[in-house]
């Protein structure tokens, strides 16, 4: 069963980016709205392919970090993770 929710003081330059993506993918406003919603609050599904491209890219970032326990502990102690 579907529910009406009514959106009040919605700033002008938000209304302007959610009516554009609308044109941009041919959807009224309303349908943009809900598919913004969707995708944002539904938990994506990964396919393997993303998650290894995903490592890809971090282990590219990482190429030249090398970690050992000692900067592991530093790094805990510091708060960095």
């Amino acid at each position: 069963m579907a529910t009406n929710i009514t959106l009040k003081k919605i700033p002008a330059g938000l209304h302007k980016d959610i009516k554009a993506s609308a044109v941009r993918h041919r959807r009224s406003i309303n349908s943009e709205i809900l598919a913004i919603l969707d995708e944002g609050l539904r938990p994506r599904r990964r396919t393997a392919n993303d998650i290894l491209a995903s490592a890809r890219v971090i282990r590219e970032r990482l190429k030249n970090v090398w970690l050992d326990d000692l900067k592991i502990d530093q790094a805990k102690r510091e708060g960095r993770l």
